[in-house]
């Protein structure tokens, strides 16, 4: 329920909220939301974090995920989740919008504006989402210095090191990273696009780390469960960019329909009903802590054209 009407507002910090979840025996299974009413969904079906993704951000507002957008445009994105859903938010940190200091910055903004989370990633930028070709790398020790930075301007907020080492310095440039992201101070490790159930099942062998696990669509990991990776050694999995994808084909689907039909007619069965809306948004709780405003009344349904009838 959003912030203005819950009972029951978090009391402990977000990032030891993060800690206890994953203290469960079962994996972690996180998945993306990138606006607040996609958090309180998300909520509403069972799950206990969010993950705020940089492709699905920039995404949306019709940019690519290049590294382009700042600090403070995240920032918007995940007070509006935290306050929405009140759950804990793993954020995508890119490579940490420049160097050491521009880390910590980062760190001490994502925790004032609610995140539990944030993982960094050892990619220079420009940067490219985990999944493309050609990524260019920082040194290992480069990618250290950051997340030794991260460990020490944090308050509570969660660390994972990213490591893209696999594609290009293939299994073990990718574990001797992790292990010296481990020791200079990050609490997980995200090894991104592997490739398959070998590869993810030896990583997690040779790396003594929670990892997490990245379940994207339409890259080089092929489709696995959550229970899949949990069998093969992980505590966490995000599906990041999978709500804006069904989201996105659903707006392309709906404006070919008013061009192709002059009107929305024919996708009403496609729509949340306005019901549906308020119920998900908790308009009538708001509206209750205010007794100046009369009580919607809600619509049922859509009107009949002819005579009222």
């Amino acid at each position: 329920m959003p912030y203005l009407v819950a009972k029951d507002l978090p009391t402990t910090n977000a990032g030891d909220r993060f800690r206890e979840l994953l203290g469960r025996p079962e994996i972690l299974q996180i998945p993306g939301a990138y606006n607040g009413l996609a958090a309180l969904q998300a909520k509403a079906a069972g799950f206990g974090a969010l993950y705020l993704s940089g492709a699905a951000m920039s995404a949306s507002m019709g940019l690519p995920d290049l590294g382009i957008i700042t600090v403070d445009e995240v920032c918007f994105f995940i007070r509006q989740i935290a306050r929405s859903s009140g759950l804990p938010i793993l954020v995508d940190g890119d490579t940490g919008y420049g160097e050491v200091l521009n880390v910590m910055h980062m760190v001490r903004s994502f925790e004032d504006a609610g995140a539990a989370a944030v993982h960094i990633e050892d990619q220079i930028l420009p940067k490219k989402c985990g999944h493309l070709n050609d990524k260019k790398l920082a040194s290992p020790q480069d990618m250290a210095a950051k997340v030794a930075a991260a460990a020490k301007a944090r308050r509570h907020l969660y660390i994972i090191a990213r490591t893209d080492a696999a594609a290009s310095e293939g299994l073990e440039g990718a574990v001797a990273r992790a292990k010296l992201y481990l020791e200079a101070g990050a609490d997980a490790i995200f090894p991104e696009a592997l490739h398959d159930a070998e590869m993810f099942r030896e990583f997690a062998r040779r790396v003594n780390a929670p990892l997490l696990a990245n379940m994207t669509e339409f890259g080089k990991t092929p489709f696995f469960s959550a229970n899949e990776f949990q069998d093969m050694g992980y505590r966490m999995v995000i599906w990041p960019v999978s709500a804006l994808r069904v989201a996105a084909k659903a707006h392309e689907e709906l404006y070919e329909a008013i061009v192709r039909d002059g009107g929305t007619q024919t996708m009403l069965e496609r729509m949340q009903t306005r019901k549906e809306l308020y119920r998900t948004i908790a308009y009538h709780e708001y509206e209750a802590l205010d007794d100046s405003i009369v009580r919607t009344l809600t619509p049922e349904g859509m009107p009949d054209r002819t005579n009222g009838h």
